[in-house]
């Protein structure tokens, strides 16, 4: 794999997976402290719309600005990048702030919109409270974005890495003891609390801007120097600058939220298909775990897909636009071959050990269960979907994107209630499941016919990793199964000691496995030498 593409993936892996695993584990404190899946649900109704403005504020920036930075400095006109930086700033403060005034006055069209039944636990009223108090943070986010963009197009990964950590903790922190402030110690409302912990968004965006102005005046010298190097032959005006990053943005755009758009699906269908069925009283906590409690857990996974995008489409753009379509297929070749590697037994884990890790952190709940179950194999559509769509973006098809994200998006709305209907809660899983493989399906056509690429060089190799995986899932399997009998998976400790001791054993066998056939080697072998050379080092 080149240094390039496994150094930016590793940063921003890193980056991402430590802010996710952030993200995952803080609902332990934060589900014991707001007491359960309606009151999770609450949380839910507010972010799921702030989710999409934010994406929306944004513009794709990240990915946008980071593939056009890269194009012109393949060419090397560096002032481009710096130009569009400097109008930048001011675009995404004025993106963001109306972003914010239209969520914020609008905050009780999409309460409306999830609060359809009277039988609900919460009101209009209170889920208005909560959007409006989420909506703060696009004032800051889209500014920071930019930022983001600009450093990763001048392959620097590592500001967005630890300004997205950053931003979690100072989150979470704000979140957790703003949350148990209101509820054990002042003695407020469920609604305050949530409302406080979605505020927490604007907290951390503070923290992780601060974090990307230390980068940028640190690196500010070897940027200039850039500059000098500036070949000035490109005179791109602000017009066709902009024209060329909405090109570019609007396919970033619908890859950005499309998770959130299949959960607005839900938001707005789900709770009406619960009540026609006679089952509104228990459609915020079957909501709760649908879109907070499993969602959380399911799209662990997904972030090394997410990784994976933010480094190919730079890279991938640069070998394009230099007509090396050679080093395309073999960077698409490495990026299927590592992203199926890490996200299949990631999901068939989540999946056989479904119970005691959902008792591990919430409670122990049957339909927690059973939807968790259904939903983590899910994650790997998820991963694909996000890597595909960046692949269009490289090789200049993101036309495409949009059309294979919209008609996803139809699958999902058409078969959404009917689903939900016949399946209750699963149903909302299964029609999320033929959304994403429509969009996938179409986005692999896509790729053949316009890169002239194709899955089957490496076929072998993803055969061996599903064999490996029906291998690890046995192992799994018939483990769970004894120690459940001994270890009840539905009490916090001993479901925990089930986990770990199962996770252990499946990822040994599977490891062990791929190292015996030499795939571990073919996949990380320039990483896995220089691990040992260290290794070897410190040994001496």
């Amino acid at each position: 794999m080149s240094s390039n593409l496994i150094r930016g993936t590793f940063i921003l892996t890193l980056g991402t997976f430590i802010s996710k695993f952030l993200g995952l584990f803080y609902v332990i404190p934060f589900y014991k402290i707001i007491g359960g899946e309606e009151a999770a649900a609450l949380y839910s109704y507010g972010y799921v719309p702030y989710t999409i403005f934010i994406s929306i504020a944004t513009a794709g920036v990240p990915l946008a600005v980071s593939k056009y930075i890269a194009k012109y400095n393949a060419l090397e006109e560096y002032a481009v990048g710096r130009k569009l930086f400097k109008s930048g700033l001011l675009l995404m403060t004025l993106t963001g702030f109306s972003a914010f005034l239209i969520m914020y006055m609008f905050a009780p069209f999409f309460a409306e919109l999830s609060i359809p039944d009277s039988e609900q636990v919460y009101t209009v009223e209170q889920v208005t409270t909560v959007i409006r108090a989420v909506s703060f943070a696009l004032i800051i986010v889209p500014f920071m974005s930019l930022m983001r963009g600009f450093f990763q197009g001048h392959q620097s990964m590592a500001p967005s890495a630890v300004s997205t950590v950053v931003e979690q903790i100072a989150r979470i922190a704000f979140l957790l003891t703003g949350a148990y402030v209101v509820i054990h110690i002042m003695g407020g409302s469920v609604v305050m609390a949530i409302s406080v912990a979605t505020f927490a968004a604007f907290i951390g965006a503070i923290f992780g801007l601060l974090v990307l102005f230390w980068y940028f005046f640190k690196r500010k010298k070897h940027l200039d120097e850039l500059l000098k190097k500036n070949k000035g032959q490109a005179d791109v005006s602000l017009t066709g600058m902009y024209s060329e990053i909405v090109l570019y943005a609007i396919p970033f755009i619908f890859v950005g939220i499309a998770i959130p758009l299949y959960q607005l699906i839900d938001t707005v269908t789900f709770n009406r298909a619960m009540a026609e069925i006679g089952l509104a009283s228990q459609a915020d906590a079957a909501f709760g775990i649908l879109n907070f409690s499993t969602q959380k857990l399911v799209i662990i996974p997904v972030s090394l897909a997410t990784a994976f995008a933010m480094t190919l489409v730079p890279l991938v753009t640069k070998s394009f636009v230099s007509g090396d379509h050679g080093v395309v297929k073999r960077q698409l070749n490495q990026t299927f071959e590592v992203l199926l590697y890490l996200t299949i037994p990631a999901a068939v884990g989540i999946a056989l050990l479904a119970e005691p890790l959902y008792t591990v952190f919430y409670e122990h709940s049957e339909l927690g269960t059973d939807v968790l179950r259904v939903y983590a194999p899910v994650a790997i559509l998820f991963a694909m979907f996000s890597v595909t769509a960046a692949i269009l973006q490289g090789i200049n098809e993101q036309r495409f994107t949009v059309l294979s994200l919209l008609t996803g998006i139809l699958v999902k709305l058409t078969l959404n209630m009917p689903l939900i209907k016949l399946f209750e809660t699963e149903g909302a899983v299964y029609a999320t499941a033929l959304g994403y493989l429509t969009s996938i399906a179409m986005n692999l056509f896509v790729i053949r016919h316009y890169a002239g690429y194709s899955l089957r060089p490496i076929a072998k190799k993803i055969a061996l990793i599903v064999l490996f995986n029906g291998a690890m899932a046995v192992v799994v399997l018939g483990l769970n199964g004894v120690l459940s009998l001994l270890l009840s998976p539905e009490y916090l400790w001993t479901a925990l000691l089930n986990v770990m001791i199962c996770a252990v054993a499946g990822a040994i066998v599977y490891f062990a496995l791929s190292s015996k056939a030499g795939l571990l080697e073919a996949l990380f072998g320039s990483r896995l030498d220089g691990i040992k050379r260290k290794l070897r080092l410190k040994k001496a």
